[in-house]
């Protein structure tokens, strides 16, 4: 196996697929555009579900992209060897074009020809699907892998919860995968028969690489039926596959987080690996530091704030403060940690160099904010649990009194006590914020269930709306206007946006006048695909240009709107119905919503 920096392995694996007539397209925002379904982008395959779907990408029928990533899950984990909130998913695409006897044999050059990983053969090990009453074994990828020349004795089947990409929703596009493993402990895998690859001990295979064949559309009956159009997702984690070729036992210990690791050492009197509990502070400042730098800094940025993804950032950033004072990390470190991934990452992702200062402009804000009452917070803690018993419980008032009083969200309230052999009773603290705070919302990634890949009407109507909200809002409002996020179900459509204050009852009304008018004109929706940069000549808005290829969709509404956009669209706007503004709500300095209805 080579040794490679994340510089050389990211270009590697994109030159690769472009060599295989795959064009190169940019990571999409961190912020999911019209998806309710998360919070946060969370795989490579989350941008190109509509494509995957059957609609048409105008780069064409072969992909390949580095995707940035963020799955929040695993919190409070973060800290040991492999957990990570942000991540680089390296991955390419085949839309109705190659399939496995194109994807198995490219996986298998990559990760051993010498001019790429150089992994020895006879080091990996691949799963496939078993079959079902379902659908039957895929015999097919078994024997691709072992014409390339996987040993048979380290092919694997696996049931559904094992080798099955399920559909977005309930019914859609799935089918089997196979897996890439390294094999880490030869004599423990050599005992293992074709099905017994759960049985291995831990810490025997990892994971490296995964293809997704979608060959099959489950159907509403829970039938599964060949699809017409059959699709190729793959995914490799850049940082793990990293610490894999450089033999490392952590992400951490990775090219990736030297800069950041130096700056803390620099900053306080503790090597990264001096103890246990020293590395697990490190790990969790070097993890949440630079998944802030990359929220913020997104094309589509976020802010420290009490709902959705604001809340998620404030969490890490307020958990990584408390982490970095148990190392002696001085007050307005973040922001010189955070310089560090704004320097490593430059090249790759320019938006964080552009948007430096902000990011480190709200990092200090926060981490401010924070720390003037952190220290009595954990005093306050700290007098709680005296008078609780062993094993004893923090009641739901008092942990809403240290979110309430002294900042700590509930999830540093749990982490604190849990280190203490306490619990805490967040039935009764969500009982006691609901009382206080009628309008909070969960830190949860899990959102509605629609997005992109619900090409309901509704939902289709409620996009086009957002289209003519856009150009409206400009027209009564200001030219400076632009979208900062949206969020689109069946019932509603939320779109966030660049403004100093609410709309007044005249711009309000003035706004859905306008919407309204356009709706009864019964104007054509018409898309065309063309470049960027003639889309740009032909005034089309870019939202975010930098997720976008060399070509691109382009949807128009008349001369009223103009936007390149990726997701469902009516077909004329006489199908929208009524528009309607519900309510108005702040989101942060400068950001304002709107939530608003289509009425039959």
């Amino acid at each position: 196996m080579k040794n490679l920096t994340s510089e050389t392995l990211r270009q590697l694996y994109l030159k690769f697929f472009a060599d295989k007539g795959h064009k190169i397209i940019p990571s999409a925002s961190l912020i999911p555009e019209n998806d309710p379904t998360v919070l946060f982008t969370t795989a490579g395959m989350h941008p190109l579900v509509p494509y995957l779907l059957g609609e048409k990408h105008p780069e064409g029928k072969r992909l390949t992209d580095v995707q940035k990533c963020v799955r929040t899950g695993d919190i409070d984990e973060v800290g040991d060897s492999s957990h990570c909130t942000f991540f680089e998913m390296m991955g390419n695409w085949s839309l109705g074009d190659y399939f496995k006897e194109e994807m198995i044999p490219w996986s298998f050059e990559f990760l051993t020809s010498p001019k790429y990983l150089g992994i020895p053969v006879k080091d990996i090990a691949v799963t496939c699907f078993a079959g079902d009453s379902d659908c039957p074994k895929d015999e097919e990828s078994a024997k691709i892998w072992q014409k390339c020349g996987i040993l048979p004795e380290n092919i694997y089947f696996l049931p559904k919860s094992g080798n099955w990409w399920g559909p977005a929703g309930t019914t859609g596009p799935c089918g089997p995968d196979t897996e890439m493993h390294i094999i880490r402990n030869h004599a423990a895998a050599d005992k293992l028969n074709a099905y017994q690859f759960d049985d291995a001990p831990s810490g025997t295979f990892l994971e490296i690489w995964n293809d997704v064949f979608m060959q099959y559309n489950k159907t509403a009956e829970g039938k599964y039926e060949p699809l017409k159009q059959r699709n190729v997702d793959t995914g490799m984690g850049l940082e793990r596959t990293l610490c894999i070729l450089n033999g490392k036992s952590s992400v951490y210990e990775t090219d990736i987080f030297e800069g950041a690791i130096a700056k803390i050492e620099e900053l306080t009197s503790h090597t990264y690996d001096e103890s246990d509990e020293v590395t697990r502070a490190f790990r969790v400042v070097l993890d949440h530091v630079r998944t802030a730098t990359f929220m913020i800094g997104d094309v589509k940025g976020i802010v420290p704030s009490n709902t959705d993804q604001g809340y998620i950032l404030r969490r890490i950033i307020r958990r990584a403060v408390r982490f970095g004072r148990n190392i002696g990390l001085p007050q307005g470190a973040l922001k010189e940690v955070s310089a560090t991934f704004v320097k490593k990452y430059a090249e790759v992702y320019p938006e964080l160099k552009t948007n430096s200062a902000h990011i480190y402009e709200e990092l200090e804000k926060e981490e401010t904010k924070f720390s003037k009452t952190l220290q009595q917070g954990i005093k306050e803690f700290e007098k709680v649990i005296a008078t609780l018993p062993a094993g004893g419980t923090i009641d739901g008032v008092t942990a809403f009194h240290l979110y309430d009083t002294y900042g700590f969200p509930v999830e540093i309230t749990n982490e604190m006590a849990r280190e203490k052999g306490l619990g805490v009773d967040v039935k009764g603290y969500e009982a006691a914020y609901a009382e206080h705070q009628a309008k909070s919302r969960a830190g949860s990634e899990q959102k509605f269930a629609c997005g992109l890949a619900d090409h309901k009407e509704e939902t289709t109507n409620l996009h086009t709306a957002t289209h003519l909200l856009h150009a409206a809002l400009k027209k009564v409002c200001s030219p400076d206007i632009e979208q900062k996020g949206s969020n689109i179900t069946e019932e509603r459509l939320r779109f966030d946006f660049n403004f100093a204050r609410k709309l007044t009852p005249e711009e309000v009304a003035e706004v859905e006048r306008l919407i309204n008018e356009q709706i009864a004109l019964d104007i054509p929706v018409v898309m065309k695909e063309m470049s960027l940069e003639e889309a740009k000549a032909q005034g089309f808005t870019g939202l975010f240009e930098s997720k976008y290829g060399e070509r691109v969709k382009t949807y128009s509404i008349g001369e009223f709107s103009k936007e390149i956009c990726g997701g469902p669209h009516a077909e004329h706007t006489g199908l929208l119905g009524t528009f309607k503004i519900a309510k108005q709500e702040n989101v942060s300095a400068g950001v304002k919503r709107i939530k608003a209805i289509l009425v039959k």
